[in-house]
């Protein structure tokens, strides 16, 4: 009987051995509590067919306007790549370009190489490039943000409806599901489709020819566990190539630098204003705290609320939260180390979510764009505040949580 691969918890360094579980079900580290791995009830075909309807619903949103309004018997029919293309002529190249890599680029690029990954896998076949491609496929997964762009074009068009005649086109229903499907396929990463490569024996197996006595480390990329040389430092993977660290090189540096960046860069997010309203009236600016009073004071509350909690208080928790994990250091007994693992847990899950106030004024610069009556310009506020996303995001990143465990060093034999 073949050997079972092995697994590195990536929050706590524990081997563990990946055990045949039920359909539906999850295995969780018996050291810290995070989730290892879930077991999906659909074959891979099946997933092949989402990815397919989800290429297929996500060229229709680009190619399709969202939203149709018309004011002053002007007609303006807005697409995410209209958008675009109007912000950048505004000379807004920075906020254009942010949104395009995360809500045009990546999703597209994640969807591409997720079709070729498990296409590949069953036809039992891969191709030279595979381990390439898979490392290219884990690190943009992280940045594809269809379902922040989502809720930013019903803010954007509640926002809107008391300005023009306002009428839904098939873009919206199509950037909906595409939502749903990528939603779904966001349980089928880089990581579960090595996985599927080990089960049909394609790829070498994790953890085969393992010395546990020596130095372990499991690849970030692939999950492949395997030896490292003395002292710990960058191998290339023995599977996918990638550079294996037993611990992420100079992470609290890099963390902390990237976290007082990010902190620098909130101040004029929020002074600045993020967006510009031209009318015959004159011109307004409006900061994100500006907004979130705007939709109170007009009686969308609930809208008011998700703005608030975007801009405002998630990315003050995610530095805070980083913060935190960085200062408290020390092992304080290992209750105190998976509170410490959640709240890493939380700060990953609403990483991209303050993108929201971005994706909101590169739509409105496209579907309030009525010559004479109406026209809304990105700020420079925007283009700060898009960069404290990304900075945060890449602490979050450099951070290393296994840190905070190695003061109680786990077991040299995994757990079954």
């Amino acid at each position: 009987m073949a050997p079972l691969p092995l697994i590195a918890c990536r929050h706590c360094d524990h081997l563990h051995q990946r055990l045949p579980i039920p359909a539906g079900a999850l295995a969780a580290c018996k050291r810290c509590g995070h989730v290892l791995y879930r077991q999906s009830g659909l074959p891979l075909r099946d997933w092949i067919a989402i990815v397919l309807a989800a290429l297929l619903v996500f060229i229709i949103a680009n190619c399709f306007p969202v939203v149709q309004l018309t004011m002053q018997g002007m007609t303006v029919r807005a697409t995410l790549p209209q958008a675009l293309w109007t912000t950048w002529g505004q000379g807004h190249e920075l906020v254009a370009a942010m949104t395009a890599l995360f809500a045009l680029a990546l999703p597209l690029g994640q969807i591409v190489f997720l079709f070729w990954a498990l296409r590949a896998v069953s036809r039992r076949r891969l191709p030279p490039d595979f381990r390439f491609g898979m490392r290219v496929l884990h690190a943009m997964t992280a940045w594809s943000m269809v379902p922040v762009l989502m809720l930013a074009i019903l803010v954007a068009i509640v926002k809107l409806a008391d300005l023009a005649v306002l009428h839904v086109d098939a873009g919206l229903w199509a950037f909906a599901a595409c939502t749903v499907l990528l939603t779904m396929l966001g349980r089928v990463t880089a990581l579960r489709v090595w996985r599927y490569a080990e089960d049909e024996r394609l790829v070498e197996v994790s953890g085969s020819g393992a010395d546990l006595a020596g130095l372990v480390a499991g690849c970030q990329a692939c999950g492949f566990v395997q030896n490292l040389p003395r002292g710990g430092h960058g191998a290339p993977c023995g599977r996918c190539g990638a550079r294996v660290h037993q611990r992420k090189p100079a992470s609290f540096s890099r963390a902390w630098a990237l976290i007082a960046a990010a902190a620098i860069l909130y101040i004029p997010a929020n002074v600045l204003p993020v967006m510009h309203i031209r009318t015959p009236a004159g011109t307004t600016s409006h900061t994100i705290l500006g907004g979130v009073m705007e939709f109170w004071q007009t009686g969308s509350w609930d809208l008011a609320l998700i703005v608030f909690v975007a801009s405002v208080v998630v990315p003050m928790t995610k530095l805070l939260a980083l913060a935190v994990l960085m200062l408290r250091s020390r092992w304080d007994g290992p209750a105190v180390q998976r509170q410490r693992t959640r709240l890493y847990e939380l700060v990953e899950f609403i990483g991209q979510w303050s993108m929201l106030d971005v994706f909101v004024v590169v739509l409105l610069s496209a579907m309030a764009d009525f010559p004479g009556f109406s026209q809304i310009t990105a700020g420079p506020g925007a283009a700060a505040f898009g960069m404290v996303v990304i900075l945060t995001m890449f602490a979050a990143m450099s951070y290393d949580p296994r840190l905070g465990w190695d003061a109680a060093p786990a077991p040299k034999e995994y757990a079954e």
